[in-house]
């Protein structure tokens, strides 16, 4: 993106990774929980960092999302080794990256290595460097993903990540050092070289391979692996820049609509305004749905939003936040290009609220209320004018 200062705000709020380019050279890689907030950090540096004080004469951002911080992790790494920055290196003391290591054992181990201790041959492969600090977290989040034995073979008892079925049985001798390489290792290999899309096809071909032959504890094994592959869940690594994001979420005008009705008779929705966690009522609006004939809340919804944007002199917000599932914020998403959509719908079992958005980096807490203000502005407007209908 070139005169990407003035464009800022179209960079998206997901997690990745974020390229700063000076004439054309790629010169700093480096990755963000929200990648809007993060490059508009640079702004305002508060470090000597030497990227921080060299920002102005970057001429161009360039971005790639990810599904979860562990992925933009790893995203960072590869393009690290491949690329080699000028400011990633010179902000780095060799002796402080961290490098994943898969050992040359027949049931190969995964460990966190310092650069001044990596002796390349002694390993089947390399990955890195990281400059993510919580290597640890990493590790424990990969082995929990991948089955990665920490045993032993013919240990006099199972391990207590085989009593977790995290293990699959490399101390109990159930599964073979050939076995393990196709499960365990390929896979684990493909994750860490940003092939994510191409893991998940392959192991859904031998689930479906496992299934057709009956082999139904290895085919549920899969599903669930794919499961957690799809939804890798990395709050823990979340570091410095996931609380500034939070704490920015608290200066950031949140738009929350919902719709209320009583069939095809009364269909009214509700826009309420909060500035982080605080209510700003003065600004909240309502709306008599005008042209949705049948009861639909996605043509309602869509209907709200077309209308709100046609006031140019309202303030425009930051986030916007629809009660309502995929339909909703699909719907919504056709008429609001740049402004990040968010969607709060009842799980299935209808007792939990499930968000739907492109990153997981908003509090929760903060979503959840001003649903339910919305929620409650739409009921009470929808009441004030059934009132009038019963008394006129």
């Amino acid at each position: 993106m070139k005169n990407w200062r003035e464009k800022i705000d179209k960079i998206p709020q997901n997690s990745g990774v974020y390229l700063f380019y000076q004439k054309g050279d790629l010169v700093y890689i480096g990755k963000a929980t929200s990648l809007r907030s993060r490059v508009k950090s640079y702004l305002s540096p508060k470090t000597n960092r030497p990227i921080e004080t060299l920002i102005d004469k970057i001429d161009e951002v360039k971005w790639e999302k990810t599904n979860s911080i562990l992925e933009a992790i790893i995203l960072e790494a590869n393009y690290i080794k491949k690329f080699k920055p000028k400011y990633n290196i010179k902000e780095k003391d060799d002796k402080s990256w961290n490098y994943l290591v898969i050992t040359k054992d027949d049931f190969p181990r995964l460990l966190a290595v310092r650069e001044r201790n990596l002796k390349v041959g002694n390993y089947k492969y390399v990955f890195g460097p990281y400059a993510e600090g919580k290597i640890s977290e990493v590790l424990r989040i990969l082995h929990s993903l991948f089955y990665i034995s920490r045993c032993s073979p013919n240990q006099k008892r199972p391990c207590f990540d085989y009593n977790l079925k995290r293990c699959l049985g490399v101390c109990t001798n159930e599964i073979t050092s050939d076995d393990y390489d196709k499960k365990v290792i390929k896979p684990l290999v493909l994750f860490l070289k940003g092939k994510k899309k191409s893991l998940i096809n392959s192991l859904e071909r031998k689930m479906k391979h496992c299934s057709k032959n009956n082999q139904f504890e290895e085919a549920i094994r899969l599903r669930n692996q794919i499961n957690a592959l799809q939804k890798i869940v990395d709050f823990s690594l979340l570091d410095k820049t996931f609380i500034e994001n939070n704490k920015k979420i608290k200066s950031q005008r949140i738009e929350g609509y919902d719709v209320s009705n009583l069939g095809d008779e009364i269909m009214v929705g509700s826009m309420v305004v909060f500035e982080g966690d605080k209510p700003i009522k003065k600004e909240y609006k309502k709306f008599k749905i005008k042209n949705v004939k049948n009861q639909s809340d996605t043509d309602c919804i869509k209907e709200i939003i077309e209308r709100r944007f046609n006031h140019k002199e309202w303030k425009m917000p930051d986030i916007i936040l629809i009660d309502g599932g995929k339909p909703q914020v699909s719907a919504v998403k056709t008429i609001v290009k740049d402004i990040p959509v968010i969607g709060i719908a009842k799980g299935s079992d209808r007792k939990k609220d499930e968000i739907i958005a492109d990153t997981n980096n908003y509090n929760r807490d903060i979503l959840i209320k001003v649903r339910d203000e919305a929620h409650r502005f739409a009921i009470s407007y929808q009441r004030k004018i059934k009132r009038k209908k019963l008394t006129s």
